[in-house]
């Protein structure tokens, strides 16, 4: 007599390493389903936002504190070499959670995968959005402004394409024109700011990169393109002007994935012209379509669709709902950080057959002494 069960078990310890974007929300996720799993976390924060991770870690620390588990919440802040390298190549640290560029993420895939541990990654996106001629443009406009605007560009959710069909695309333009010329740019901790700094000078100078890069292949500004320059104290800040293009899909700068607010605006004949070029990246994260069609709204999201991990209709690329999966396909790393079953890359699975009886039978109906 006997049974087999399957258990799940703690890792032991996970590295989280963050981008400087969301310097909370992305620890917090990793962090609590982690610790709920029975592990303790070593977190590496960007080094352009330590006092957010200070603050997070003693918040923290301190109701863990009160049952004894105050160890179980790490913090490492230092250089990529000095802290960085030490994580992905230490053995006893099973699992790597990172978040930041697909630069960083081949690195962390390698170092990690070369002594056989696991890694999480969330990379990169080039997220697009693909608004018919029976869109609801009311709803579109609001979704790409938000979603191209907000947080200066600076999420991996933002949306940095706009795959608009030939019929609509002239009035979608004006539409957003408009809306662009009410953007309030200033101080991010004033309720009345739509748009704040980008992170720092080499933000703003790889920003005036891609703008040149887009004019020099054929892209036309049709908003922005500049520095904004800031007066009293925000002044010498690293301020831009949320950029429109319009584009084709064929400019390789289209498919980079410049963080900053460059939108591209680019026709598109119909549903599967639209569906080719929104995969016809490198990136896979997030993307959207705008239509009251349902077969085109269904077309979008099933497996002949969008090859990204959201795929959204009638709402925008930007943001993540805590209850869905987020992660993405191809360079965006394959992780998912949230959903229903996320827990499970936090913990090891065991198999176990228990023999409760007196009798060993052998596979292949095998027997000894016959």
């Amino acid at each position: 007599m006997h049974h087999m069960r399957e258990t799940w078990h703690p890792l032991g310890t996970v590295g989280v390493i963050t981008a400087f974007n969301f310097p909370a929300a992305v620890w917090a996720w990793n962090a609590m389903l982690s610790l709920v799993c029975g592990n303790a976390q070593v977190w590496k924060p960007s080094r352009k936002t330590p006092l957010t991770a200070i603050a997070m870690t003693r918040v923290c620390a301190e109701v863990l504190e009160n049952d004894g588990f105050g160890a179980l919440l790490g913090l490492c802040i230092g250089t990529d070499d000095q802290v960085g390298s030490a994580m992905l190549d230490d053995h006893r640290i099973p699992l790597i959670s990172a978040t930041g560029s697909v630069r960083m993420g081949r690195i962390v895939a390698e170092r990690v995968g070369k002594r056989l541990g696991r890694s999480l990654l969330e990379l990169g996106g080039n997220n697009a959005i693909v608004v018919l001629d029976d869109a609801d443009l009311s709803l579109a406009v609001r979704a790409i402004v938000f979603g191209a605007v907000g947080t200066a560009g600076q999420r991996c959710t933002t949306t940095r394409r706009v795959l608009a069909q030939r019929g609509v695309i002239d009035e979608l333009q004006r539409r957003l024109l408009e809306a662009y010329r009410t953007v309030r740019i200033g101080d991010p901790l004033d309720q009345k700011t739509l748009m704040g700094p980008l992170i720092d000078e080499q933000a703003v100078v790889s920003f005036l990169r891609a703008i040149d890069a887009a004019k020099a292949q054929g892209g036309e500004i049709v908003q922005g393109g500049a520095r904004h320059v800031a007066q009293g104290p925000l002044a010498g800040g690293h301020y831009v002007q949320p950029t429109i293009v319009r584009a084709r899909a064929d400019l390789p700068i289209v498919k980079e994935e410049t963080f900053a607010p460059i939108l591209y605006l680019i026709p598109v004949d119909d549903v599967e012209q639209a569906i080719r070029i929104q995969n016809d990246v490198p990136q896979g994260l997030s993307s959207a379509i705008f239509t009251m069609n349902v077969r085109h709204a269904e077309r979008f999201v099933s497996a002949i669709g969008s090859d990204c991990g959201i795929a959204n209709v009638n709402i925008g690329t930007s943001g993540a709902e805590i209850g869905g999966a987020f992660g993405g396909e191809k360079e965006t790393g394959g992780g998912r950080e949230s959903g229903s079953d996320s827990w499970k890359v936090y913990m090891r699975r065991q198999t176990s057959t228990v023999n409760w009886g007196t009798a060993l039978p052998l596979a292949q109906g095998i027997k000894f002494g016959e």
